[in-house]
């Protein structure tokens, strides 16, 4: 059967296609004849009118717009000093600006001073920023204090079979050795012999710790 013939066929319906509101502008500037003076061809190409007309456009052909570049000046009828001051203003994009100090913390006074009392500075700029640079610097940081001795694995077992910290200095050890083996010796514990094998632990870390800790 016929596609045209079918019941179906009057049903069927196709979805125009919708432009967006940027193509429907695009269409409507191509569709623009040409401003230039006794020009009959489209006119797509902007070109600005002025500075006093801003967002405002002519519409030329490709040949007139070409043209009326060539002779556009912006700055037509401004005075040079007015042209040098919107020149040096663009470069910050014609935003305010401010110099360095002068939106400073509430509280010091006019000159805008910023407190940086505290913050890190290891260049030395806020020094400069604030004068100390010349003559006068912040007092130098306290030298930091030396490590403590670096105590090795075995060492450091050694200190503690005897009950030890890596601080103790070899008369620490003695001392500590001296009152360990009256506690667990036999001989000076009454004959209590539970806790030998402590005192050959003890026995062990003293000989190694004599080795290695300087007098």
């Amino acid at each position: 059967m016929p596609i045209d013939s079918s019941k179906f066929f009057d049903s069927i319906r196709i979805k125009p296609n919708k432009l967006s509101a940027k193509q429907q502008a695009a269409a409507r500037e191509a569709s623009v004849m040409c401003e230039w003076p006794e020009c009959k061809n489209k006119g797509p190409h902007r070109a600005p009118k002025g500075r006093a007309q801003d967002k405002e456009y002519w519409h030329f052909c490709l040949n007139h717009v070409r043209e009326y570049n060539q002779g556009y000046n912006f700055f037509q009828g401004m005075a040079p000093d007015a042209v040098a001051s919107y020149q040096k203003d663009a470069l910050t994009g014609h935003r305010p600006t401010w110099k360095m100090g002068a939106n400073g913390t509430k509280g010091k006074g006019k000159s805008g001073e910023a407190d940086l009392d505290g913050a890190v500075d290891p260049f030395s700029m806020f020094d400069e920023m604030n004068g100390l640079g010349r003559g006068r610097r912040r007092a130098a940081p306290e030298a930091p204090k030396p490590e403590a001795r670096k105590v090795m694995n075995a060492e450091r077992k050694a200190l503690q079979v005897m009950g030890l910290t890596g601080e103790a200095t070899l008369d620490d050890v003695k001392a500590k050795y001296k009152a360990l083996v009256k506690q667990h010796h036999p001989d000076a514990n009454g004959g209590d012999r539970s806790t030998e094998d402590r005192l050959i632990e003890v026995i062990k870390a003293y000989n190694y710790l004599k080795t290695v800790i300087r007098a």
